[in-house]
C-alpha cells in the first residue's frame, strides 16, 4: 500500500522519521515530567572535545585566528570615561572552510553520518549551515540536499539567502527552494523519509558538541596573548546553539567566570513567517525573531529534545538596532581592514557599546565573523530593503523600526546596546514548558532541571510555578 504523503499524515510521523535521521532514541534521557537528562544526552554523542578537535582538524576546520580590533578598540576608549574601553578581539571564523563558524558544527554531524554509513545528509536552513554541511559533505564524497526558505509569495528572495544557497550549490549541494510558510518542515520530512539520509540537524548533541571547541580555543587564545582569560565573550545569538556550544567551550576550559553576553538585531513587530514581513528584514539570522522563541521555547526545533538551550548558560543578553550593524560593517572593512558578513557584526556592534561599559584593563571577545559575498554586502542589503518601500537614512538608531525605517548611525557615539529582561525570559520558558507538556504537578527532578535550564535556582522556579 501507498504511504501517505498528505501533510498532517508526515507531520504525525514526525518522530518516527527523525529517529531514523538521527538515530538517536530521545525517550531514554525523559526524567520526569518536563526534565530530560541534559548532559548525559551531550555526552552520549560519543566524543570528547579531545576526538572532536582531531574530528575538525581533518577537514581543516577550527584553529582559527583570533585578532585584535586595535582602532576598534582606540575608537570605543575615546568614547568611553577615563579609565574606560574593554580591549576587543574579534575570533575569525570566516578562515574556516566555508566561511562560518558552522563549519564546527557540520563537520561533527557529518562525520558522524559517514561512520554510521550513510549515503547522504540533509539539513532545513536559510543561511551559512546549509553550506557548512554541503562544504563537509563534498570532503566527505556524501550527497547533500539543502532546503531553503527564499521567497516570499511574489517570487523575491532576500538576497543573503539568496547568495548563500549560491554557495551551497558551489559546495555541489542540491538546494531545494521553498516559499516562507509551513511547508518547509513538511518537505524536509518527506525528503529524511524518501532518501533516508542522516539529518544534520543544527540542534542536535552532535553539532552543539562541535562548537565547544570554539569556545575551548577563545579562551586558550586569549590566555596565550594576555596572560589571562577574556573578561566577556559577546555572542550573536539566533537558534541557540552557538551560545550553548561556546559556553560550554568555555566551562570546559575551566573558567566559569567568564561572562557569556548573547546578542541579536532587535526585529520586534516583525513575524518570521510572515509573507509580508518576510522581505522586510535585512537579517536572516542573529535577530530577535530567532532569539526570544528559541530562548524560551528550546524544543520547538526538528528534533525532540534541543541540545542548544541558551538560558542555561546566558549571563547578559542584548539588541541593536539593523543600522547598528551595518555602520559597524563598515566601520571593521575601513578602520580594521577586514571585510566580514553581517552575523559576526551583530555581536561585534554589541561588543563596541559594551567595551565602553569596561574598564581598560578587562578583554572583551567577539566570538565570531563570517564570509561575505556580494548577498550579505550592505549595499545589497539596503538596495532590496528600498526596494521593499523600507527607508532608509542616517540619524539617531532610536528612531529604527523593523520593517519600516532602518536608521544608520551619524556618530559611533549613537551605537548602544539595549538589555533584555533574562528574569522575564526565564519566566516565559518555565511557563512554556508547563503548557507543552501539560505538567500539572512537577516532580523535584523537573524542578531541578528547570533551575538548571534557566541558570536559576529551585525557588526561583518555586516563584513562578505560584503565580500560575
Amino acid at each position: 500500500m501507498a504511504r501517505d504523503n498528505s501533510y498532517e499524515a508526515v507531520m504525525a510521523r514526525n518522530n518516527e522519521i527523525m529517529k531514523k535521521a538521527v538515530q538517536i532514541d530521545y525517550s531514554i534521557y525523559e526524567t520526569g515530567k518536563v526534565s530530560f537528562d541534559y548532559e548525559k544526552m551531550m555526552k552520549e554523542t560519543g566524543y570528547t572535545l579531545e576526538e572532536i578537535q582531531v574530528i575538525q582538524a581533518q577537514s581543516s576546520v577550527g584553529n582559527t585566528p583570533l585578532i585584535e580590533l586595535k582602532n576598534l578598540t582606540k575608537l570605543a576608549r575615546k568614547l568611553a570615561a577615563p579609565g574606560y574601553g574593554a580591549k576587543i578581539f574579534i575570533k575569525d571564523e570566516a578562515s574556516n572552510p566555508s566561511g562560518s563558524f558552522k563549519a564546527r558544527r557540520a563537520a561533527v554531524s557529518v562525520y558522524h553520518a559517514d561512520k554510521l554509513g550513510y549515503e547522504g545528509v540533509i539539513a532545513a536552513t536559510s543561511g551559512n549551515y546549509g553550506a557548512a554541511v554541503a562544504s563537509q559533505a563534498a570532503m566527505k564524497g556524501l550527497k547533500c540536499i539543502i532546503v531553503q526558505e527564499v521567497y516570499d509569495s511574489e517570487g523575491k528572495g532576500q538576497p543573503e539567502i539568496v547568495e548563500k544557497g549560491r554557495k551551497c550549490e558551489a559546495y555541489g549541494a542540491e538546494v531545494v527552494q521553498l516559499t516562507v510558510g509551513p511547508e518547509l518542515f513538511y518537505v524536509f520530512l518527506r525528503l529524511l523519509e524518501e532518501t533516508g539520509y542522516f539529518n544534520c540537524s543544527l540542534y542536535t548533541p552532535f553539532a552543539i558538541a562541535g562548537i565547544e571547541t570554539l569556545g575551548y580555543e577563545i579562551v586558550e587564545q586569549v590566555k596565550q596573548r594576555e596572560g589571562k582569560p577574556p573578561t566577556a565573550i559577546v555572542v550573536t545569538h539566533a537558534g541557540g546553539g552557538n551560545l550553548t556550544g561556546t559556553a560550554r567551550g568555555v566551562l570546559k576550559a575551566g573558567y566559569p567566570e567568564v561572562k557569556i553576553i548573547g546578542a541579536s538585531v532587535n526585529l520586534e513587530g516583525l513575524h518570521m513567517a510572515s509573507d509580508h514581513d518576510f522581505n522586510r528584514k535585512s537579517f536572516t539570522t542573529g535577530h530577535t525573531g530567532f532569539g526570544v522563541p528559541f530562548a524560551t521555547w528550546p524544543d520547538r526545533a526538528d528534533v525532540p529534545r534541543n541540545a542548544a538551550r541558551p538560558l542555561r548558560y546566558m549571563d547578559r543578553y542584548v539588541t541593536v538596532t539593523q543600522g547598528d550593524v551595518f555602520f559597524m560593517t563598515e566601520a571593521l572593512a575601513q578602520l580594521e581592514g577586514i571585510e566580514r558578513g553581517p552575523a559576526g557584526n551583530t555581536s561585534l556592534a554589541a561588543a563596541f557599546a559594551i567595551a565602553q561599559e569596561m574598564k581598560e584593563d578587562e578583554i572583551l571577545v567577539v566570538q565570531e565573523t563570517e564570509y561575505t559575498g556580494a548577498g550579505k554586502h550592505p549595499t545589497a542589503q539596503l538596495t532590496f530593503a528600498r526596494q521593499q518601500g523600507v527607508e532608509v537614512r542616517t540619524g539617531d538608531p532610536a528612531d529604527d523600526k523593523p520593517g519600516e525605517r532602518i536608521i544608520i548611525p551619524e556618530h559611533p557615539s549613537m551605537i548602544k546596546v539595549k538589555d533584555l529582561d533574562l528574569n522575564r525570559m526565564r519566566t516565559s520558558y518555565i511557563k512554556n514548558c508547563i503548557e507543552n507538556f501539560k505538567a500539572d504537578q512537577l516532580e523535584e527532578a523537573d524542578l531541578k532541571f528547570l533551575a538548571e535550564d534557566t541558570k536559576t535556582d529551585i525557588d526561583f522556579v518555586k516563584s513562578v510555578l505560584e503565580e500560575e
